[in-house]
């Protein structure tokens, strides 16, 4: 999970004046009631099954999104701050490899680090375009008019929805090349079978030529990993109970956010940080939208999120496969996090 921003104070006013031409917004998701069950077929698939899970978009509601900003400020969240500190010292070096780019960031949040490449672009005198996507629409509307506020030469391309249907929809090139980012270990949420799924997806929405710019986190003691998931103040805590009252607005559930419980742990045979909701006690769940009804065990647990740590060299044979060729990888002294620049071939 990574989606950390930060947002200057631009007036309402000022923002006002900023030229319509400049934004688009593309909506991939709908609020028609047969449409949410469609989108709620994954919620059903995973509270059926043994044991139950949920896929990490359902953190991201707007709520969801600001407890997540502020995770990725707590002492505790090294993978904010590390691989900020990279793109300030590789941003350059990244501009010079692709020259003229549109950026399209998956998972966008308010675009922090992406303003650090964007700078980079812009000191190099070189066209902005970026095309942010995003579950949250009101996040992505929010860092979209803060981000034309501050690049008067910025035109932005929005989509609100989920990763495959914005690939399979990219509009057009604007320019001479594309770079597709998925910063932020992100791809640590995802399976190993649906982590090739996405790569595949990745390298067919790229045109020869175009980039793959990927943020992973390292594999590391596991003091520090289960740490950044179980921080002093509980935010991570509030996040994850979160998914449950998005679940509640989403399908009109009727989770009882009291009687569940946040886990975090490190799974050292997978390499992965897993989080879980814990009931309490034993009970009866219903999403009125999904006709579902689900019952849980006392001590059950529903696993909401796997955070995989990567190795980048075994990384880099698998975007081989997928035909991304790995043109260079920039990480951090200490080695916990990387940032891998690839081409498609």
């Amino acid at each position: 999970m990574e989606k950390h921003g930060q947002r200057t104070n631009a007036n309402l006013a000022d923002r006002n004046v900023i030229d319509p031409a400049r934004l688009q917004i593309q909506t991939l998701l709908s609020n028609e009631p047969e449409v949410r069950v469609m989108d709620g077929q994954d919620v059903i698939e995973g509270l059926t099954q043994i044991p139950k899970s949920l896929p990490p978009k359902y953190f991201y509601d707007h709520l969801g999104s600001e407890l997540f900003e502020k995770i990725c400020t707590l002492p505790e969240y090294y993978p904010t701050r590390t691989e900020s500190a990279i793109f300030h010292r590789y941003a350059h070096a990244i501009t010079q490899l692709t020259g003229p780019c549109e950026l399209v960031e998956l998972g966008s949040g308010s675009a922090t680090k992406t303003r650090i490449l964007l700078d980079a672009y812009r000191a190099a005198n070189l066209p902005l375009r970026y095309i942010p996507v995003d579950v949250s629409g009101s996040m992505l509307k929010d860092s979209s008019d803060q981000l034309l506020y501050d690049y008067p030469e910025l035109r932005i391309h929005g989509m609100i929805g989920t990763y495959e249907p914005a690939l399979n929809a990219l509009p057009a090139a604007n320019l001479a090349t594309r770079m597709v980012m998925f910063i932020g270990s992100t791809l640590g949420n995802l399976s190993p079978n649906d982590c090739e799924q996405f790569l595949q997806l990745v390298s067919g929405a790229l045109e020869p030529g175009q980039f793959f710019l990927l943020g992973l986190d390292l594999q590391k003691d596991i003091g520090t990993v289960e740490a950044a998931y179980n921080d002093a103040q509980g935010i991570t805590a509030m996040f994850n109970l979160n998914m449950l009252q998005h679940l509640n607005h989403r399908y009109r559930g009727d989770f009882c956010l009291d009687n569940f419980y946040h886990q975090a742990m490190y799974n050292s045979q997978k390499h992965q940080i897993e989080m879980y909701l814990v009931s309490k006690q034993e009970q009866t769940v219903t999403l009125q939208d999904l006709d579902l009804t689900v019952k849980f065990a006392e001590g059950e647990r529903l696993l909401s999120e796997i955070s995989r740590k990567f190795d980048v060299v075994q990384m880099g044979a698998q975007l081989a496969n997928h035909g991304l060729k790995v043109l260079q990888t920039f990480t951090d002294e200490r080695q916990w996090f990387g940032l891998i620049l690839a081409q498609k071939g």
